[in-house]
């Protein structure tokens, strides 16, 4: 058997030797076909959903969760009548991709080298302390930009961004003061573009700070100042001095034929004796140089209240401060006197009472409880009868504890070469990818630089004037004061405004080709809404925003 076994095996291997030589006969069977591979599996959709205990903790939010791939549910605590709105307003409520924030750690700082988003232009260049290049995002699910190639600049210099405008080196400029009026309207190469918006400027005072903790010195404080002759010194024609807390515009909320404090300096000054002020120290009065809206010509209107001020006998001295250093360190209540002010992100008195007097940050210290128990209640209430009735007592409490003193109303207006096609301004944002240039270049020029791209953490307009190129919200408003949707197909209310429920719009990709989904959104939110969530990292930390609309509190925020 063993001898058979062999001879076999030389006769096979002959034969294969015959084969490799070519004399072997041709084969009859087809060859094996290679292994295909089996199709990877698309991984099935997880929701994602973020959810509060209870309702204890202090905010508004009840959960937010993916629903499907396309639609998300948010669930308040209490009625959210304003919530498109809302959601619609400010660049804090950009959508991001989940992937992308979990591969950046939720780091502002690598965002800002690298945003992803899903608005009309993508970020080409930042060139730090000059300007940020757009181009035109591929992926775009909206109309494409009318021009190819947008470009932001900044100068806190007024003066100087008009120079810039009349050499033709920018498009358009923002913050065009009551000075250089005249200069453009007898320009005919270039055009005014006047912006209709409710804002304010105030003068913050922190009532934790002495002695200012003490009610009747802010009453005196707030006769000292001549608002009316600021307006007339240093405002535009159509701006008006404040006589309570919100602007005019502000329906609910405005209290026809209410003044909450008359310019009385005898008044104030015998009501700061009888309660032991101390003349002889000097009190520090904090701002930043950007010119605002409502805020024209900072450095001047500060020496006009700082002069005014001493002619009843306070010191005061001036503290000019760079932006990004300024703003948080007045929301973490570092200043005991300082200027800032508002332009409104969308039409509702929340925007104005809930932003400020619910004790969200600690520019003014502590709130008080019986204007926020108001405030709250006006603002979960569907009826404008009854939210006016509860605003107006909000305003005589607001005339009574002076947490701030509102001193003007400034008129807005940009400006742009003659030769921009379309223009159009709305009382939040300018159109500016539909804007049309002789050479399809567009260069705009503000009064600061962007902070960071990450606008879930920001409240700089600076910031969200950039943002709102780059990212989306579920709602937007354009040149309107009427929020359409963006994301979103719609989002639908419940009877009692208690739950909303939005279908995201099919095929839309970010600019780093993810699709977007409903956890995108979820993911969005929670960054701002959970304190402990592990990529709520942004710039400062403080996600404001987020208190200031749908607080006051976030969920899991730590007891202070």
């Amino acid at each position: 058997m063993k001898r058979l076994s062999v001879l076999l095996s030389l006769v096979m291997l002959a034969s294969i030797v015959l084969t490799a030589c070519g004399s072997a006969p041709a084969a009859t069977e087809a060859p094996a076909a290679p292994p295909t591979e089996a199709p990877t599996a698309v991984p099935a959709f997880a929701p994602a959903k973020l959810e509060a205990p209870d309702c204890n903790y202090g905010g508004n939010i009840k959960s937010i969760e993916a629903v499907d791939e396309l639609t998300v549910k948010f669930t308040f605590c209490a009625p959210e009548p304003a919530f498109i709105a809302k959601v619609g307003s400010v660049e804090a409520f950009d959508i991001y991709d989940e992937g992308y924030l979990k591969e950046i750690g939720g780091d502002a700082a690598k965002l800002n080298e690298n945003p992803v988003g899903t608005g009309p232009y993508i970020v080409k260049e930042w060139v730090r302390g000059d300007h940020i290049t757009f181009e035109a995002n591929p992926n775009y699910f909206g109309t494409k930009p009318a021009n190819t190639t947008f470009i932001l600049k900044w100068n806190k210099e007024a003066a100087a961004r008009l120079l810039d405008l009349q050499a033709g080196n920018v498009s358009g400029i923002a913050e065009v003061t009551s000075d250089d009026l005249a200069t453009i309207a007898a320009d005919a190469n270039l055009k005014l573009a006047p912006r209709k918006i409710n804002n304010f400027l105030y003068l913050g005072i922190n009532n934790a700070i002495p002695p200012f903790d003490n009610e009747k010195v802010r009453q005196a404080f707030a006769m000292l100042i001549n608002k009316q002759q600021i307006v007339d010194d240093f405002y535009a024609p159509g701006s008006v001095a404040a006589t309570q807390f919100v602007p005019p515009g502000v329906k609910p909320g405005y209290t026809d034929g209410f003044v909450d404090t008359t310019y009385d300096v005898a008044k104030g000054v015998e009501m700061l004796k009888a309660e032991g002020f101390d003349f002889e120290k000097e009190y520090t009065l904090s701002y930043a140089e950007r010119t605002r809206p409502y805020f024209p010509q900072p450095t001047k209107i500060a020496q006009a209240v700082q002069a005014q001020l001493a002619e009843a006998g306070i010191k005061v001295k001036l503290e000019m401060e760079e932006w990004a250093t300024y703003l948080p360190a007045t929301r973490e209540g570092k200043k005991e006197l300082f200027f800032l002010g508002w332009s409104e992100d969308y039409p509702d008195a929340t925007n104005w009472y809930d932003v400020f007097l619910m004790g969200t940050s600690k520019s003014f210290g502590a709130p008080f409880s019986d204007m926020t128990e108001l405030i709250s209640k006006a603002g979960k209430s569907g009826d404008p009868v009854e939210r006016q009735k509860m605003y107006d007592e909000v305003n005589k409490l607001y005339a009574q504890h002076v947490p701030t003193i509102v001193i003007a109303h400034g008129t807005v207006n940009q400006a742009y070469l003659a030769t921009v096609e379309n223009v159009e301004i709305g009382p939040y944002n300018e159109n500016f990818p539909q804007m049309k240039t002789p050479d399809g270049t567009v260069i705009f020029s503000q009064d600061g630089e962007p902070v960071s791209l990450m606008c879930a953490d920001e409240t700089d307009g600076n910031s969200f004037r950039a943002c709102n190129l780059i990212f989306s919200k579920l709602y937007t408003f354009t040149t309107t004061s009427i929020a359409e949707p963006d994301l979103a197909e719609s989002c639908t209310g419940n009877a009692d405004a208690t739950e909303w429920t939005c279908v995201l719009k099919k095929g839309v990709v970010f600019s780093n080709g993810a699709a977007l989904d409903a956890n995108d959104v979820v993911a969005s939110f929670s960054i701002g809404m959970d304190y402990k969530n592990p990529l709520r990292k942004g710039n400062t930390g403080a996600f404001q925003y987020f208190k200031d609309l749908l607080g006051p509190k976030v969920i899991n925020q730590p007891a202070e």
